[in-house]
């Protein structure tokens, strides 16, 4: 009887011991690989059920419900990344048969979506291990949306070592392609680059590891998954799969400011402030992020120094301007975002084009002030139908610098709008939030940081009298202040 429950015991510890750390699958996976579609097939022998969850996500398809837009939360219409417009590289899908998606689609989580035509409901495309390979190297090709051939010829990536190594997704993961979004590391989303895979406490206290200071968690242990459905909803997309909340771990029992002497002041603060503009005093700590990015200067002979040791100029690009470590703009947001989609009309082009930001007023209660990155750029607009163009960057622009014939082939793409033959430059704008890079407790914003005459926050912008100290905080319509 001794000897059966030893048995049982020790069986038990290993499947406790797999659920945890996950079986190896070198007793599963075998090689040899010659692309990512080989290494699927076989998942799918165990992993069927997965791969049919990571086909219903937006990070397949790529777009969703506007649920995240305000006055289109009814719509059933689809909108994403395959059909929405922005002010860094504008659009995915452009040109002749959507050739831009040859580069684009570097980061999407599945094999050869090069063109307008993608057989979504083929399981085999599903890429599981830019999410989930630890070791090989594993890559993506710059362009053809498949894994890096060049690097496998080199011997540089192993694909059987990246097949067996499979795991529970870290930073690098994620940071894969959230690092690098519009098109290069730190450009994109504020205090969202490659530095996070070293952080130190001072720069996150979440992503930071343990041994140096930090709590060492993974991106889902924020951004909750069930069924490959990411929690997140991003200031710049129409649809979401959930919100993320401090409050989220942060309540109850674990409630902070629990033992602040000013916890009084603090609660009474956090009905109109949101955590991360206290605990996020500066933006991209780490690494500068774009903050312009001028279109119309495309095809021109600048000589442009660098900022932050990145480029300011790339001629089949435009101008850039970037910052680091610095005070972000702030803004009220409510869980919704006013976006500017493909065809809207412009009113007024003398005045920025407002792509994206977040809804929310010093009247409304259930919005509160967040920290955001306020972007700024230029890109062009027709000037009869009054919308901005939807032109193809890649080639046309990108290798022979012509707008003409990039606005011409840019009609033809598949979401494509008809051009005029004339077309003006104009300013656009757009706030990006800062969730990332959360400092320590004790860089935590002070009273004197915001009032008694500081500079940080624009209150007369966010619909105060003047500083609330002095004037008295926002009245809501349940009367309380």
């Amino acid at each position: 009887m001794k000897a059966v429950m030893a048995v049982l015991t020790a069986a038990l510890v290993l499947v406790a011991f797999q659920a945890f750390a996950g079986p190896d699958h070198k007793d599963f996976v075998k090689g040899p690989f010659t692309k990512g579609q080989d290494v699927t097939k076989q998942c799918l022998e165990c992993h069927e059920k997965q791969a049919e969850d990571v086909m219903k996500t937006s990070h397949w398809t790529w777009s969703g419900t506007p649920n995240h837009v305000k006055g289109m939360e009814k719509s059933t219409k689809k909108y994403g990344k395959t059909n929405m417009i922005n002010n860094f590289c504008t659009t995915v899908f452009n040109g002749p048969d959507g050739m831009v998606r040859e580069s684009c689609h570097k980061c999407h989580a599945g094999y050869g979506w090069t063109r307008t035509k993608f057989d979504l409901t083929d399981k085999t495309r599903v890429d599981c291990l830019v999410c989930h390979a630890q070791k090989g190297n594993y890559a993506r090709s710059a362009v053809g949306a498949d894994v890096d051939k060049k690097a496998m010829e080199k011997g540089s990536m192993n694909l059987e070592e990246a097949a067996q190594s499979v795991g529970a997704p870290t930073l690098k993961n994620c940071g894969y392609c959230h690092f690098f979004g519009g098109g290069g590391d730190a450009v994109k989303v504020p205090g969202l680059d490659s530095t996070l895979e070293y952080a130190t406490k001072d720069q996150d206290v979440h992503m930071a590891s343990k041994a140096k200071g930090g709590a060492g968690l993974s991106c889902q242990a924020c951004h909750k998954t069930k069924d490959h459905q990411i929690a997140g909803a991003s200031s710049q997309m129409a649809h979401h799969e959930g919100h993320v909340n401090c409050t989220d771990c942060h309540s109850g029992a674990k409630a902070p400011h629990q033992k602040s002497k000013n916890k009084a002041i603090i609660e009474k603060h956090t009905a109109s402030v949101a955590c991360q503009t206290c605990h996020i005093p500066t933006i991209s700590r780490g690494q500068a992020t774009k903050t312009s990015w001028k279109w119309s200067d495309v095809g021109k002979k600048i000589e442009a120094e660098e900022q932050f040791d990145k480029e300011t100029f790339a001629k089949h690009k435009g101008t850039f301007t970037y910052n680091m470590n610095y005070v972000p703009t702030y803004a009220w947001y409510n869980g919704q975002i006013e976006r500017y989609m493909v065809g809207d009309k412009i009113k007024d082009p003398s005045k920025p084009v407002t792509m994206y930001k977040p809804v929310g007023s010093i009247k409304d209660k259930s919005a509160k002030i967040y920290p955001y990155k306020y972007y700024t750029g230029d890109q062009p607009m027709d000037s009869k139908f009054k919308y901005l163009s939807t032109f193809q960057q890649y080639k046309e622009l990108w290798v022979n610098f012509d707008w003409e014939k990039a606005l011409v082939n840019g009609a033809k793409s598949s979401e494509g709008l008809p051009y005029s033959g004339k077309y003006q430059f104009v300013k656009t704008e757009s706030y990006l939030s800062a969730g990332h890079e959360v400092a320590p407790k004790e860089q935590a914003l002070q009273c004197g940081e915001c009032h008694m005459g500081a500079k940080r926050m624009d209150w007369k912008a966010l619909g105060y009298k003047g500083d609330p100290m002095q004037v008295g905080g926002r009245v809501i319509k349940a009367g309380k202040k």
